[in-house]
């Protein structure tokens, strides 16, 4: 039960999750650490990166939330800052993952894992069917008439695909479809990296009745990777626009779809009224259209979640279970599709119907970290051209990824919430300057930093170095912490890729085993009563 401490045991906080009321559980270590061991429904909410991530994924501050970690005491540290933050009903899980599992309760390794697991059980039950990497290129190699969607975001599609593929992120593949396969005979391919996103994609197309033959590609580029096929580097194929006819056609499978899952439709007075009720629950409002619409107008107070990618990782943006969750886009195509998805998964998901009627907002809202005070005093700043005029010892405190593709020459690398530990590591002289991608963490970081050492801040952070023109270093230089902030997708490894590959789409597949014992899970494939 929860204590004076604020602390909560594993079975009391499994009993509240199984109750269906709104809870939040999050896990304060960084996404390298969490990776390894965490809960089936925990979020992982690094503490390092705690004021960009929160607002998002916790919007209400009244609702429950616990927060874990592994007994490294990093689940106390983001409690405390949870409650900085204005975030009421803060407790922790007594003796963490560890306490979890003795309890005879299941943990996961990776990452996204509940959409991931999802579409291992929608492969399972509805019988989803694949194709080969192998039998593919036989087929390309034929030249029949075939069509090939890789079904990620353009980023990820424009790094590696399928030779002849086309980018049609997840939700956009029924809403585009009539203009991209005019023809019944076409043959049609889903393909993603590994198996989530060509799985849903795949099944969209079906659950929506498209009369062609669809298929995912098995293992996605992975796997054609490992049959030793050529995957193409800078792809940028995209689906062409929708036409007036196109977007009747996608409307009415969609909403064939929507009224078998039950999907509800709302209009912009329930919406108000929920907005009314946003002190006593939990309410995301997401645009699901493409980020590119998104920053041309969307409804004000929405977040942008294009709809595969909302699927693809569910966890990192809906962080509160038992919320109320409302899609937007601006035919209902989309929104319903990707709703359908979202109720199957165990979210109470509903569109909003005219979701772009009335005014709109252009570009993109600013980052909500403000809520969060300073640890400590406004530390001093240092502009770009200072800093390269005076040299000094630069810590980078930016995700890993984004310090190996480019930081200030020179600069060591650490996570923040291990920034005391890191000063011992780095040179005993001289100015410490602190940077970030923006500053924000920077700032942060250099406010709750206890040290005689003059501390100062990258105004603007790298983004304003490299604005300002100045040269960046890629790789990662002198490490004051291990770079374990991140979860290395296979191919982001530096080498033995090819292994990885297969761990990871062994991991992928195993999951529907490892979902099928588990008493938390939530999806329900059936039509929603």
């Amino acid at each position: 039960m929860v204590g004076t401490s604020g602390n909560i045991t594993a079975a009391a906080l499994r009993r509240r999750y199984q109750a269906g009321g709104e809870i939040a559980i999050v896990d304060a270590r960084e996404e390298g650490v969490f990776h390894e061991r965490h809960l089936l429904m925990a979020s992982c909410l690094p503490l390092s990166r705690l004021e960009l991530i929160a607002p998002g994924l916790l919007p209400r501050r009244a609702a429950p939330v616990v927060v874990c970690d592994d007994g490294e005491g990093l689940a106390e540290r983001a409690a405390a800052r949870l409650r900085e933050g204005g975030y009421t009903d803060v407790s922790v899980l007594e003796g963490g993952v560890t306490a979890w599992e003795a309890a005879g309760f299941p943990v996961y390794s990776g990452v996204h894992v509940p959409s991931k697991a999802f579409a291992e059980v929608v492969e399972h039950e509805y019988g989803t069917p694949w194709i080969s990497a192998e039998e593919l290129a036989e087929r390309q190699k034929r030249g029949e008439p075939m069509a090939i969607f890789d079904s990620r975001s353009y980023e990820e599609y424009h790094s590696n695909t399928i030779p002849g593929a086309i980018s049609v992120p997840g939700a956009e593949l029924v809403y585009r479809f009539k203009e991209l396969v005019p023809s019944q005979d076409t043959f049609v391919v889903v393909n993603c990296g590994g198996r989530t996103r060509s799985i849903i994609g795949a099944q969209s197309l079906i659950d929506a009745g498209v009369p062609n033959r669809v298929v995912s590609l098995k293992d996605g580029t992975m796997a054609w990777h490992l049959a030793g096929l050529g995957v193409a580097a800078g792809a940028t194929e995209r689906a062409p626009e929708v036409s007036a006819e196109g977007v009747a056609a996608a409307r009415q499978r969609a909403a064939a779809v929507a009224r078998r899952y039950r999907v509800p439709v709302i209009d912009r007075a329930k919406l108000s009224e929920w907005q009314r009720e946003v002190d006593r629950r939990t309410l995301y409002v997401m645009d699901v259209r493409d980020p590119a619409e998104y920053s041309a107008g969307h409804l004000p107070g929405s977040v942008m979640a294009p709809g595969g990618q909302l699927v693809q990782e569910t966890d990192s943006w809906l962080g509160v279970w038992g919320a109320r969750v409302v899609l937007v886009d601006d035919t209902g195509v989309r929104a319903r599709m990707t709703a359908s998805w979202l109720r199957r998964m165990g979210w109470n998901a509903a569109v909003l119907d005219g979701g772009l009627d009335g005014g709109l907002e252009r570009g993109s809202p600013e980052p909500r970290s403000g809520a969060f005070p300073l640890a400590g005093p406004e530390p001093a700043t240092v502009q770009p051209a200072e800093l390269r005029a005076n040299p000094a010892v630069v810590v980078d405190l930016a995700l890993s990824r984004h310090h190996r593709q480019g930081h200030i020459p020179g600069a060591w690398f650490a996570i923040r919430a291990r920034l005391a530990d890191a000063l011992d590591k780095l040179p005993a002289q001289g100015e410490l300057v602190l940077t970030s991608e923006d500053g924000t963490i920077a700032r942060y970081g250099a406010a709750e930093l206890r040290t005689r050492r003059p501390v100062k801040v990258l105004a603007g952070g790298t983004e304003a170095w490299k604005a300002a023109g100045l040269p960046l270093e890629t790789g990662m230089g002198p490490l004051a912490s291990a770079p374990d902030d991140v979860a290395l997708s296979a191919r982001e490894r530096p080498a033995d890729r090819e292994r990885y590959m297969r761990e990871y789409l062994a991991w992928e597949i195993d999951l529907v085993n490892q979902i099928g014992r588990d008493e938390d899970c939530r999806f329900r494939l059936a039509p929603v009563a």
